[in-house]
């Protein structure tokens, strides 16, 4: 308590408040939340829209290098190993290195794997690569939850 002297030397009780810890305090948490805030939002969902592009056409040979759920990789009908990838490539391209390439990938490979896939194929100079997949005739087939109009 705080207390005045007066001529009679008797003390009085001060009632004001003293805001200055609150003060203190407040500027304290307004930093901790300053800071906490931005590490609170780590996961974000997000619903990615349907392409509904018009079909390329193909080229005459096109050279498709197919990733099974086993992880076995095979150009055209052809099986390889991981480790014979790019020399199959380059027999099968002529060693041109600008060749479209036309990645199809079971729905069941881990998405690492297909990563190790693309990766390989950069580092081996490939790199365009086309991501093959099931055509739709219309929107109207596709899940509710893939749907472009399909809203939280």
């Amino acid at each position: 308590m705080a207390g005045r002297i007066r001529d009679d030397d008797d003390l009085s009780d001060n009632h004001e408040i003293n805001i200055t810890p609150f003060i203190d305090v407040m500027l304290v948490l307004l930093i901790i939340f300053m800071v906490a805030a931005p590490l609170s939002t780590v996961d974000v969902p997000v619903e990615l829209p349907v392409a509904v592009a018009k079909p390329q056409p193909r080229p005459s040979k096109p050279v498709f290098l197919t990733l099974q759920s086993d992880t076995t990789l095979s150009i055209g009908e052809k099986t390889i190993s991981r480790d014979a990838l790019v020399s199959a490539l380059d027999d099968v391209t002529e060693s041109k290195r600008d060749t479209r390439l036309y990645v199809r990938a079971d729905k069941d490979v881990p998405y690492g794997e297909l990563m190790k896939l693309m990766n390989a194929l950069r580092i081996g100079g490939y790199l365009k690569v086309g991501l093959v997949g099931l055509e739709s005739a219309d929107t109207n087939a596709l899940p509710a939850s893939a749907s472009p109009a399909a809203g939280p």
